[in-house]
């Protein structure tokens, strides 16, 4: 079936509902889901007016908005491939994508557009569409009233694909993760069961994944008047305000977006909102969903756990986090992530980081496969697991078949405890091994984190020694000696108290290493 048959349905049973709140401040707006749909199909009439066949790539430059899901609906109405690129990766990054998959149109913003004075890979492209100012050589996405709505749904099996999207190779070339319009399908149920969707509902949304699966729920979804891109800085004043303005009842969202909440309701004595929350993307520590659980009002918190390639892989709720559980992340157990979601297959194979896994069969995968509390290397298989890359390229460091089935390797270290539960031990190339035995930094990391006034930590093997970086919140120092004396079981050679622990400039979440190494050594650690 064609993702766009669904939101279709959406359309018919719930016309006159807000799917989309654009809350641009002063400037809010409500888009329902009979427009929606009524503009994707005039806008497909657009796009019809080209000599763009079935099966060609559209290159997409629009930031979330409605504007986004009308242009995808009606990309998906025609069986055309929507590309996404991440233009904060850099111009180069953009060229090679554009060089592995040339696009027949680009749509995008003015702001999107003047990138063509830079780049000749989207001079290049034939078909250029604006949303926004009228730009020269562009057409306007702004007057649709003209064109005739095509009504016409284009017939998908599960293998025709809708999306492409690129994450950076171990070569340094960008892998290209096709998503097909059944796993775009199956995504959205699992997402459906597993988050409770309920149509009606008004979500504060902060993926693009996650508006994509609101829309085929019948759920509501609000864009705050905030910078998504950078969700550690986002003004958490601005995303209260709006959520409770316009009822908000649910927010999914990365571990760092809701510290940003969590900072501002601690600073000015406020209350969340929200009746759900669904946190995932990056590490969920303890210290965080305590918090949120303080904040909160009879609220479901849940932690989710997946990757770029399988998401959801697993969950848990915070309720269902024992004392026992806290005291063995507290231990040096690693980070409990929950059991598996149904609509998923995971096991724990023996660690072969780096080493390619030839094909095998199910008795052979069984027979490779960890028992309980044995750690190694996390490999996941569903109809929500991506499958490959685009012409292979990546496949033999992420991907093995078992009987002809593809599983993908998340490269996380984890192993199941005696209740079917998955624990997260890190990356394994992460691993430590030196004279002290091994270690898994992470582990170390989850102990640390869960005090709530630990803002970031890292623990990493610098010049053969064993080094943990801390950073608390409020510019407070870390009891150094304390922490050293706690983590005893893992040989730390120094604790130390830093302002500021680096993280990636975009998401707020991941350790930035390289700086990392700089600082340690500016430390004359």
């Amino acid at each position: 079936m064609n993702i766009a048959s669904v939101l279709q349905q959406q359309a018919e049973s719930r016309a006159s509902q807000t799917a989309i709140i654009d809350g641009k401040v002063g400037q809010e707006r409500r888009t329902t889901y009979l427009q929606i749909n009524s503009q994707s199909a005039r806008f497909a009439a657009l796009l019809k007016s080209y000599d763009i066949q079935q099966g060609d790539t559209v290159l997409v430059f629009q930031p979330i908005s409605a504007e986004l899901y009308i242009i995808l609906v009606a990309l998906f109405r025609l069986g055309l491939i929507a590309m996404f690129v991440d233009p904060s990766v850099g111009l180069t990054h953009l060229e090679q994508c554009c060089k592995r998959v040339r696009p027949k149109v680009f749509i995008g913003s003015t702001k999107a557009h003047l990138l063509r004075f830079a780049s000749r890979s989207l001079r290049a492209i034939p078909i250029k569409i604006g949303v926004g100012r009228w730009l020269p050589f562009t057409r306007s996405f702004s007057d649709l009233t003209k064109y005739k709505p095509v009504t016409d749904i284009v017939k998908a099996d599960d293998d025709l694909p809708a999306l492409i999207t690129f994450t950076s190779g171990s070569t340094g070339q960008p892998k290209a993760a096709v998503r097909t319009h059944g796993f775009l399908l199956a995504q959205h149920k699992v997402l459906a069961d597993n988050i409770d969707h309920q149509p009606g509902q008004v979500d504060v949304s902060t993926l693009p994944v996650f508006v994509l699966a609101n829309l085929a729920s019948g759920i509501t979804s609000l864009l705050c008047d905030v910078d998504l891109r950078f969700p550690g800085k986002v003004d958490a004043s601005i995303i209260l305000q709006q959520a409770d303005s316009f009822s908000a009842s649910r927010c999914a969202a990365s571990p760092a977006f809701f510290e940003r909440l969590v900072e501002f309701c601690l600073a000015s004595n406020k209350k969340l909102p929200f009746a759900r929350i669904d946190t995932g993307g990056a590490p969920v520590f303890p210290g965080l969903l305590a918090q949120l659980k303080e904040l909160t009002l009879n609220c479901e918190i849940v932690a989710v756990y997946g990757s770029t390639e399988a998401e959801p892989i697993a969950h848990i709720h915070w309720q269902d986090i024992s004392e026992t559980d806290l005291i063995n992340m507290k231990q040096g157990r690693g980070l409990l992530a929950g059991k598996p979601v149904q609509q998923i297959d995971v096991k724990v194979i023996k660690d072969r980081t780096n080493s390619p896994i030839k094909p095998m069969s199910q008795e052979k995968l069984d027979e490779f496969s960890l028992t309980e509390n044995e750690i190694g290397e996390i490999v996941v298989a569903g109809d929500h697991v991506l499958p490959g890359y685009l012409n292979g390229i990546g496949n033999e460091e992420t991907k093995f078949s078992v009987d002809g089935r593809p599983w993908h390797r998340t490269a996380d270290a984890g192993y199941f405890d005696n209740e079917g539960r998955l624990w997260l031990m890190g990356r394994c190339s992460a691993k430590i091994s030196d004279e002290d035995g091994v270690l898994y930094p992470f582990a170390v990391e989850t102990v640390v984190r869960c005090d709530a006034d630990v803002r970031r930590c890292a623990m990493v093997a610098y010049n053969g020694k064993r080094i943990l970086v801390i950073e608390m919140q409020d510019g407070r120092t870390a009891n150094t000696e304390k922490i050293k004396e706690t983590l005893a079981w893992a040989k730390i050679s120094k604790v130390l108290s830093v302002p500021y622990v680096p993280v990636d400039k975009r998401h707020n979440a991941k350790i930035d290493y390289p700086e990392l190494n700089k600082l340690l050594t500016g430390l004359n650690i």
